[in-house]
């Protein structure tokens, strides 16, 4: 093969997961809880990252099981595709169960800013949660890619493997961090006390948006 054709393997890779992270869900839900729990800059930027491990890592693991195996690309697409499914799901309904322990903090708010051993359960919970959701959420266009690269033997999967992780991360990363900004300079004085009903029923909507586009 030759280096052209290698070149244009890496940048179809690179374009694919920039477009596969401009998704709402791979970004939005972070912003959301980040600005509901008063992160800092670098727990969003750590959690983001952790999440994007789990949701690259996941997909890079049954695309090598399959490839080891032997299995076809329409079955390992498949799997994904029910895996993206189940992923949305999971979304949707912990944007709701959020949203209700929102209503919930509504109606009994704690009178002062003090950390306590439940809020902080919450609180980690919540990061794992938002975790678990991304591991199942999968990277459908990597699998294509996985065969495609098969021509440039091992190089070519750990390329693909490579560039892929690092543009989905980078965007995660970059997208969550510019709407964080960009929601704390909205002044929400008023809606402060609503942040986590927000939050989850925001988050709860892009998981519908993305089931119904097909996104």
């Amino acid at each position: 093969m030759t280096d052209a054709s290698f070149i244009t393997l890496i940048i179809s890779t690179a374009s694919i997961a920039f477009l596969h992270a401009l998704a709402p869900d791979h970004w939005l839900p972070f912003i959301m809880i980040g600005r509901a729990q008063k992160w800092s800059i670098k727990k969003l930027i750590f959690v983001t990252f952790i999440a994007g491990i789990g949701h690259v890592g996941s997909s890079v693991l049954l695309g090598l099981i399959g490839l080891f195996i032997g299995m076809e690309l329409s079955k390992l697409q498949g799997l994904e595709t029910l895996r993206g499914e189940v992923g949305l799901w999971l979304l949707i309904g912990f944007g709701i169960a959020y949203a209700i322990w929102g209503i919930k903090h509504v109606k009994h708010p704690h009178k002062h800013e003090i950390v306590d051993e439940k809020i902080l359960n919450r609180k980690v919970i919540t990061v794992w949660t938002l975790f678990a959701i991304f591991v199942l959420g999968p990277c459908e266009p990597l699998i294509p890619l996985f065969f495609i690269s098969l021509k440039f033997k091992t190089a070519g999967i750990l390329a693909v493997i490579v560039v892929f992780s690092i543009v989905t991360w980078v965007m995660m990363i970059v997208q969550a961090l510019i709407g964080y900004l960009g929601i704390q300079l909205a002044k929400l004085e008023k809606l402060e006390r609503y942040s986590h009903v927000i939050a989850g029923v925001v988050i709860a909507l892009t998981g519908v948006f993305i089931l119904i586009s097909g996104i």
